[in-house]
């Protein structure tokens, strides 16, 4: 393998996937850029201007693309795992297309995981409030064993991690507490966990923490060098921080 393993990239996936040895991955945990509909409208909503300025700032990041990740990436992302068993981060417009190619035309068993915000913004107006996320799963052969009933749930009620934010500042970080019960049900020590969209390095601090190994690539400097930190224990301001998220999950 080109890259070491335990180690982070810079570096755009699209290229560097193509470095990855055929079946040489136990697991894939990756959020891939959303397709988001354009925040040029206007409106007086202080809480819909900052969802406005969210969405500038993954776009200035090249977080989000028009159509979100295309098929390119995806057939190698299936050419590198051993057995197919990848979690997909993903928006509802996203979900027929991913289960189009994973289910329809490449036969995978699927989960469709959600996160509950218990505390989202309360935003309706002429629309359902944006309390949930996504978490497609799709496995071929993929292990996948819950060990217990708390972990075995397919919907993780967790408030938004206002917290994670402010200490790595990705303003669409995950809950690492969400990440690691994803790790623990479809891997073994030592297997290898991927992450090929990493942002501000979650996926490989949670690895870590639960005895994986792991590889991450980041196209981004600023997030790269925040993940980098983050998994020698130091947060984006510079503070020693401690990887477990001790906050409980009502699930």
């Amino acid at each position: 393998m080109k890259y070491e393993l335990d180690n982070i990239y810079n570096e755009d996936s699209y290229k560097a996937i193509k470095d990855i040895p055929d079946n040489s991955i136990d697991l894939i945990v990756t959020d891939p850029p959303y397709e988001i509909d354009s925040t040029t409208g206007g409106t007086r909503s202080k809480l819909a201007k900052s969802i406005q300025n969210m969405n500038k700032q993954l776009e200035s990041k090249r977080e989000t693309i028009a159509n979100g990740i295309n098929d390119n990436i995806l057939n190698e992302l299936l050419r590198i795992q051993k057995k197919t068993n990848i979690y997909i981060w993903c928006n509802h417009k996203q979900i027929i297309k991913y289960l189009d190619f994973f289910v329809t035309k490449n036969d995978c068993k699927f989960d469709i995981l959600i996160w509950e915000k218990t505390n989202a913004i309360p935003l309706f107006s002429n629309k359902y409030m944006t309390d949930k996320e996504y978490c497609l799963y799709f496995r071929k052969g993929g292990y996948c064993n819950p060990k217990d009933y708390k972990d075995a749930h397919t919907i993780f009620r967790h408030p938004l991690n206002v917290k994670d934010k402010k200490q790595f500042y990705h303003p669409t970080i995950k809950p690492l507490g969400i990440i690691k019960t994803l790790i623990k049900n479809s891997s073994k020590e030592d297997d290898i966990v991927a992450d090929f969209f990493l942002g501000s390095g979650t996926t490989c601090v949670a690895a870590k923490e639960l005895g994986r190994r792991y590889i991450g690539f980041e196209i981004d400097e600023e997030y790269y060098k925040i993940a980098k930190d983050r998994l020698n224990g130091v947060t984006a301001n510079g503070q020693t921080s401690m990887f477990t998220d001790f906050s409980k999950l009502d699930i």
